[in-house]
């Protein structure tokens, strides 16, 4: 038996302009955003089986084991597409919370592609993994390739950007999960009020000019969601009132962000928030492309 282990690390991504310009013919909405990835991180695991099959493990025990989890998913197309006769069992350490908007289980996808490439020496180009991991999700494609991008179409057209001005991340999630479909389909295209100013967002990641980038953030899916979850306007509206130089939720949520150049300042704003929710993490924004396998 093959004693090789894989562990890659899957960076969660966050939303710093999230518009969405029409309803596509093929009922998916046509986007325009742009993503960095921070560092919290979940980690993940290939270990080789004896016996052909997929088994998967995760830390937090309310995770899919089966076809539904997208690292599950990852290996099975990549196990019927090349016709490989091997098992892995692949073990999630989840530190990214679940259905919160910050792509934590299209990053397990995006490890889970890269990590078993390697594995089973498949030899696919980073563009043949992607092409495989916009079937199984939209961020998918930008997890695999981490750093900072502008995303097109469903999301997975995307043009890399420089890294961000360096700081940090302050992030929060209600106790609620979110539905990605409910959300989208509580938007209503023609009723947006603002767009979010994507090229002015592009120039101040270009300058690393760190309070033009406070000003740009954007989301046009936050209005929606707070409808349905109001933890979350009370959340955004905490992180403004204890200093925070930008705040955002990411994704269709219900994770808000708050952006702060000065680590005492993180500091603070975590503490505030731990005594409103439960689910809060201090991380850097990471930006640049740090998604290697770890061994």
């Amino acid at each position: 038996m093959n004693n090789l282990r894989v562990s890659v690390k899957a960076p969660a991504k966050i939303n710093l302009t999230l518009d969405v310009l029409y309803k596509r013919p093929d009922g998916y909405h046509e986007v325009e955003m742009v993503m960095t990835t921070v560092d919290l991180a979940d980690r993940v695991d290939l270990i080789p089986l004896d016996h052909d099959e997929i088994r998967l493990d995760c830390s937090a025990s309310f995770v899919p084991d089966d076809i539904r989890n997208h690292a599950f998913k990852a290996a099975y197309l990549l196990k019927e597409r090349y016709r490989v006769k091997k098992g892995v069992r692949i073990y999630i350490d989840k530190k990214i919370p679940v259905a919160a908007g910050l792509a934590g289980g299209s990053s397990d996808a995006a490890a889970a592609l890269r990590g078993l490439n390697r594995l089973w020496n498949l030899g696919l180009s980073m563009e043949e993994l992607a092409q495989i991991g916009a079937e199984i999700g939209s961020d998918v494609p930008f997890c695999l390739y981490g750093g900072t991008a502008l995303a097109k179409g469903r999301g997975e057209k995307l043009i890399p950007l420089s890294s961000p001005a360096p700081c940090w991340v302050v992030l929060a999630k209600p106790p609620v999960g979110v539905s990605t479909a409910d959300v989208y389909g509580g938007l209503r295209v023609n009723e947006i009020k603002a767009h979010p100013a994507t090229d002015n967002m592009i120039r101040a990641i270009e300058e690393q000019n760190f309070s033009m980038m406070c000003q740009s953030l954007g989301n046009v899916l936050e209005e929606v969601t707070m409808k349905l979850y109001p933890q979350v306007r009370q959340i955004k509206e905490l992180m403004l009132a204890t200093g925070a130089e930008g705040v955002l939720m990411s994704g269709s949520g219900p994770t808000v962000y708050a952006l702060v150049q000065k680590e005492m300042k993180a500091q603070r704003l975590y503490n505030a928030l731990r005594g409103f929710v439960k689910d809060v993490y201090a991380a850097r924004i990471l930006g640049g492309n740090e998604t290697d396998v770890l061994d």
